[in-house]
């Protein structure tokens, strides 16, 4: 029984205990919120852009590969000029993409995954890499590639199953050759609709470009000297 003298201790407010409580539970739904949006925003599979593919677009393509072959073969050093039809028509019939879920994925020692000395794929298709951790199982589960140019720039549109989920991812940048190797400047990138951070971007690109077991499928065929976007034209120059 306290005594008539002896102070007694305030109480706490009770309305600053529940405002630390209030306060960490709106902090926890709004990162639950979030992460939610962020998931919906990775998983939004994105339309393909309207390019133009086309058997006659396709068989341009073929003929002016053929040129520059018999160009070289003469000993002149011609230059391959492919537009966005021609280019996207010619991936269309070359890259082996993943027609189905469980359909059979070629090896790259393939001859169909081979490409010729003079095919713009084997430099144009390194661009549409989505990640540097695992390339040649990205490469199986790929099932669509566009490409659109403009200026100076490309834009590459991948579609790609990842664990049995259909994922878009589109980068924007410009291509370009150094020391007989494909270059690739990252502008921009998107995931889904989740825009990519530009550091996490140009971090995912240098490793892809700097890793041992991509470094090789970079290198640009041995007779081809440059390769840019130019006027939203493929440009090849060979030697």
């Amino acid at each position: 029984m306290a005594t008539p003298n002896q102070p007694t201790l305030p109480s706490p407010p009770s309305h600053h205990v529940s405002s630390w409580v209030w306060a960490f539970r709106c902090l926890r739904w709004s990162t639950y919120l979030a992460v939610l949006v962020t998931l919906i925003l990775l998983l939004h599979k994105k339309d393909p852009p309207p390019v133009q593919v086309s058997p006659q677009a396709a068989a341009r393509a073929e003929e002016k590969v053929e040129q520059v072959q018999q160009s070289l073969a003469q000993g002149e050093k011609p230059t391959l000029r492919l537009d966005e039809a021609e280019l996207n028509s010619y991936l269309a019939s070359h890259l082996n993409l993943a027609q189905t879920a469980n359909g059979p994925a070629s090896s790259p020692s393939s001859p169909s995954a081979q490409p010729s000395s003079a095919d713009p794929s084997a430099a144009v298709g390194t661009s549409d890499s989505p990640s540097a951790s695992d390339v040649d199982q990205m490469r199986s589960s790929v099932k669509d590639v566009k490409v659109q140019m403009e200026g100076d720039r490309v834009k590459a549109y991948v579609a790609f199953d990842l664990h049995g989920k259909d994922m878009t991812l589109e980068l924007v940048g410009k291509l370009g050759a150094e020391d007989g190797f494909l270059k690739f400047e990252p502008i921009s990138g998107q995931l889904g609709a989740l825009p990519i951070p530009q550091s996490t971007l140009e971090t995912a690109v240098q490793r892809l470009m700097d890793s041992p077991e991509n470094r090789e499928k970079l290198r640009l065929p041995s007779d081809v000297s440059e390769m840019h976007i130019e006027n939203g034209q493929l440009v090849a120059t060979y030697h």
